[in-house]
């Protein structure tokens, strides 16, 4: 992770452009998020925004402990992780006295009249507190490194993924399917046994 460069007839050291400190001990930039400032997160070893990417149309993304959170733009409703769209008022409404209604809580969360006052909780498979409900991950570096971001969870990829014969174990939150000792071949659908 270093170089060496020799000026004047003395060797000079230093770090690789993507590498930070002193040799002999350069290093990445990240390697987890933690290491990165709280409204970044680490992808491929670079401290980066998550914002935009995993939020829909008509949405703002913002950044709270590494992890992008979308909500839909004022004045517009719907999932932010895929499209928001403009609430339409019909010109004969009639004010709600429900205080629920529109509900104050934000999206993934949801409201309860209490005596007039609105009290809000996240939707159960939620994280966060009102009005900044999300889900436990949208992508694979919001999990530990032998876990997967699957359908919004941090998920073990190994499940269902390796054939007959091969040993699956995960490598940077993706399965890997080995065939056992004795078997060769495509270890999706199935390593055939050599051993005969």
């Amino acid at each position: 992770n270093s170089q060496c460069k020799v000026t004047n007839g003395q060797s000079v050291c230093s770090c690789l452009p993507e590498y930070r400190g002193s040799p002999p001990n350069c290093r990445p930039e990240c390697v987890v998020s933690t290491e990165c400032s709280t409204d970044k997160t680490c992808k491929n070893q670079k401290c980066v925004s998550p914002c935009p990417r995993p939020c829909g149309q008509n949405t703002d993304c913002k950044v709270i402990n590494h992890s992008p959170i979308c909500t839909c733009k004022l004045k517009y409703t719907g999932d932010p992780f895929s499209n928001c769209y403009k609430i339409t008022v019909p010109i004969s409404a009639v004010p709600e006295t429900d205080p629920c209604v529109p509900s104050p809580c934000g999206f993934n969360a949801q409201c309860q009249n209490l005596r007039g006052v609105p009290s809000c909780s996240c939707l159960p498979g939620f994280e966060g507190s009102p009005p900044n409900c999300r889900p436990e991950c949208t992508i694979n570096e919001d999990c530990a490194s032998n876990l997967a971001c699957i359908n919004q969870k941090c998920t073990d990829p190994c499940k269902g993924s390796c054939g007959i014969n091969a040993n699956c174990h995960v490598q940077n939150h993706v399965a890997v399917c080995p065939c056992y000792e004795g078997s060769t071949g495509n270890s999706f659908p199935q390593c055939p046994n050599n051993s005969k």
